[in-house]
């Protein structure tokens, strides 16, 4: 038996034993799934989102699901809860939905990043998680198009639309200008709810260079 044959093996055994002692379960309601990453049940009742609407500065965004019930919750673990197990089933929902919805209509694949303080407590950017795991589906790269540079209050505990502008003004800046100049970008976050942050996020990156800016995200609010 060759070495590749006996590594090939115990990668088997390894893959085996996680599966018995961590067995993959669906980030919406926690059913052990198994090889798939998403429950038949979920699959027959998630809130899914067929809608593309524009929005101000970008082209449109759309979503695959809407932000409510069990959808709501799996979200808030993903970003306040370190709960990062449901990335593959997330990632590759949304890129079903840009292939659906976006085919041919982007050049490059870029996020909504946090702030410095709020990686550092958390440990991760969940955008950047959600952006890198759909483009591991179509073996692209993500570009880093932009830094947020300021830590502006959480947009969820503002309501009114003309606030929610406003507590975003500002917060980005444009780097790495010339790996995306003239190209049309995909931008990838969490949740729609008003498009205050999307709408912000791609005047600084229309205004860097992109020639459009199309926005997807893992839910948005039903309106």
């Amino acid at each position: 038996m060759s070495f590749k044959d006996v590594n090939d093996s115990i990668n088997k055994i390894m893959g085996s034993m996680m599966d018995l002692f961590f067995p993959r379960r669906c980030p919406f309601c926690g059913a052990i799934v198994g090889k798939e990453l998403l429950c038949d049940e979920c699959k027959k009742t998630l809130p899914w989102c067929e809608k593309v609407k524009s929005g101000a500065n970008f082209k449109s965004v759309t979503a695959p699901l809407f932000y409510e019930d069990r959808v709501r919750t799996a979200v808030h673990d993903l970003k306040f809860n370190g709960k990062t197990g449901g990335i593959d089933c997330f990632g590759q929902m949304m890129a079903q939905c840009a292939a659906e919805r976006y085919s041919g209509e982007f050049d490059a694949v870029t996020w909504v990043p946090v702030s410095h303080k709020r990686l550092k407590k958390r440990g991760y950017d969940q955008a950047r998680l959600l952006c890198a795991s759909l483009c591991v589906d179509w073996h692209v790269a993500p570009l880093e198009t932009l830094k947020k540079v300021r830590d502006n209050p959480a947009q969820s505990g503002i309501d009114d639309h003309a606030q929610r502008r406003a507590n975003v003004l500002g917060v980005y800046e444009a780097v790495n200008v010339e790996t995306f100049a003239g190209k049309r970008l995909l931008l990838i976050d969490d949740v729609c709810t008003t498009g205050a942050t999307l709408g912000e996020a791609a005047r600084v990156l229309k205004g860097a260079g992109a020639a459009e800016v199309l926005c997807l995200t893992l839910s948005m609010v039903r309106d």
